[in-house]
């Protein structure tokens, strides 16, 4: 039976948003990061590493290793991507060029977002209210307005900015997951929606989730989602039947939920066939989850989507069945059970956030007035100051003045000499400036568009990422890359000669190789006793003379990252031959 939806909604409150201002929120939220900068320690450079290695040939497409060993993230698939834009971009940088496919994933993540919520809203469960004497909001205006406000719902996660900006299969799943459950949106529409490309999208989700390393997540989700679709499906055939009127029922062969199953059992028996599946297992055993620390992560990772996603499942509660609220709730559940017994909780947690997104936005046609005047007032405080302090530490940075922020900065990054770039002060005047603006036009304009209340937490969030990623990108740069430490260990090993390594990370050894542009060679393989030097970790230094022998080598020097002095190098140099 039908229940009674909880969106009351004008034609006047679904305005569209100028598709000009929403492409310029997307363009400044994902080239920032992406720019000018080199890549971070540790998931970032690690990856980058990987793909270095591919596309030099030193590593095999199907099984990557570094150095003859298997990579920490399974997964081929991103990193075919970034070692392919390597080999097409031979003119550009290698670090420049793996990021192209990356911000493309990124991109594709906000169009399926938007797409995803455009056809949840589709749905005729999820229509507002008729009124008797006309007037509500027509479904494709009001589809539209729900699917501007759940990609500024995505935008103003906390969360995204950072990872999502990381050349790592985490922004690839990211994709694929966004991806999926598009498909799935237009899959509810069964055979109205050019079914023959959903089941396509669906498959290529799919496939490319399960070949980006997360194959459980993968079956989980997938299951989910047809279960969510048959039912739904079946149910709309009994509403039909008990009618006076229906459509021609479609037949088994045409049934697009009947082949994405199809599809997707072929799929997980490929990927079986192959070795893809590995035995599931608990990163982390319940009795030794932190649940009080993933609580905090949760909270603040996924601001400002829980609250507006719980108000969702609260007004829609009597259509929690429905595949406009299931579908999204099914999605964030998977991820976010996946993150409290994952070993990297946050990048886990980040394939929750497109779901988390779509249900923010249908909070929006059921919120008060007053609740949404508070959630401007509260995004307005807290981006302002987090913009203000990015200012004053910049303005410290350049200046000296004031004298403490400028310590801390000198404390934090020792050794960093500040420059003053125009262009990025440039860019972030103008953010901020825009900003500015945006408060006063949100203050006069379009009080009554079903989006207005996520404009501001969008805008926040991009501004202060954009700024983070202008004023202070020198900075972080040099705290947050290997570049500083690689460049000093290669001005100690002697041209022209490699170096063998001894328990580096596959991140130190990627960072050595492009940076430091060294030849590393593993201590025990074939080729060690061409190499005049020798770098080691400490936490291996005790058991080095059982892989080595120490009377050929002499120490050389210690080299810490300025930055962090719990991480240092021990470099060697052969003494004999």
């Amino acid at each position: 039976m039908n229940q009674p939806t909880p969106a009351i909604v004008t034609q006047s409150a679904v305005r569209r948003l100028p598709r000009i201002a929403l492409i310029l929120f997307c363009v400044a939220y994902v080239l920032p990061g992406f720019l000018g900068r080199e890549p971070w320690k540790n998931a970032d450079v690690s990856a980058f590493g990987v793909m270095l290695e591919m596309a030099a040939g030193h590593s095999s497409w199907w099984d990557p290793q570094v150095l003859g060993v298997a990579v920490d993230e399974t997964g081929p698939l991103p990193y075919w991507l970034g070692a392919a834009f390597i080999r097409l971009l031979p003119f550009v940088s290698a670090d420049f060029a793996v990021r192209i496919p990356f911000a493309l994933m990124l991109a594709l993540t906000l169009i399926g977002t938007w797409y995803s919520v455009y056809y949840l809203a589709r749905l005729p469960a999820a229509q507002p209210v008729a009124f008797a004497f006309g007037g509500e909001a027509k479904p494709i205006d009001y589809a539209r307005a729900l699917a501007d406000a759940g990609l500024l719902a995505l935008m103003a996660c906390l969360g995204l900015a950072q990872l999502s900006h990381e050349t790592t299969p985490d922004l690839a799943r990211l994709a694929w997951v966004s991806l999926l459950l598009f498909a799935a949106a237009r899959l509810s529409h069964a055979g109205r929606r050019q079914p023959r490309r959903s089941v396509a999208l669906w498959g290529l989700a799919v496939v490319a989730l399960v070949l980006s390393g997360a194959p459980w997540v993968a079956g989980l989700l997938t299951s989910g989602l047809l279960l969510i679709l048959w039912l739904s499906h079946l149910s709309s055939q009994a509403e039909a039947a008990a009618s006076d009127w229906q459509d021609a029922p479609l037949s088994a062969a045409s049934n697009p939920i009947l082949w994405a199953t199809v599809v997707l059992v072929v799929a997980f028996a490929g990927s079986a066939a192959m070795g893809l599946f590995p035995a599931p297992a608990l990163q982390t055993p319940l009795a030794e989850v932190q649940w009080r620390s993933w609580s905090k992560l949760l909270l603040w990772f996924t601001w400002p989507a829980w609250p507006l996603a719980l108000w969702t499942l609260w007004r829609w509660r009597h259509q929690l069945l429905r595949p406009h609220v299931a579908l999204p709730l099914w999605a964030v559940l998977v991820s976010v059970v996946d993150s409290a017994f994952s070993d990297e909780r946050d990048r886990a947690l980040l394939l929750a956030l497109p779901a988390l997104a779509a249900l923010a936005a249908f909070a929006l046609p059921t919120l008060r007035r007053s609740v949404s005047a508070l959630v401007d007032w509260f995004t307005l405080l807290f981006f302002s100051g987090c913009a203000l302090v990015i200012w004053v530490v910049w303005f410290a940075m350049q200046t000296g003045v004031p004298a403490k922020p400028a310590a801390n900065v000198a404390k934090l990054a020792p050794g960093f000499v500040p420059e003053f770039s125009f262009v990025l002060f440039a860019l972030g005047a103008i953010a901020t400036a825009a900003w500015l603006w945006l408060v006063a036009w949100r203050a006069g304009q379009h009080r009554q568009a079903l989006w207005k209340s996520l404009v501001l937490p969008a805008a926040g969030s991009t501004l202060c990422w954009l700024l983070l990623m202008t004023l202070w990108l020198p900075v972080l740069d040099f705290g947050r890359s290997y570049g500083p430490i690689s460049r000093r260990i290669a001005s100690l090993v002697p041209p022209q000669n490699c170096a063998l390594v001894d328990g580096l990370s596959q991140a130190q050894i990627a960072a050595l190789q492009y940076h430091g542009g060294l030849d590393l060679v593993r201590t025990e393989s074939s080729g060690e006793a061409r190499c005049r030097s020798l770098i080691v970790s400490p936490s291996h230094q005790a058991t080095l003379d059982q892989r080595i022998d120490l009377t050929q080598w002499a120490f050389k020097a210690t080299v810490r990252r300025l930055t962090d002095n719990k991480e240092s190098l021990l470099v060697y140099q052969r003494v004999s031959r």
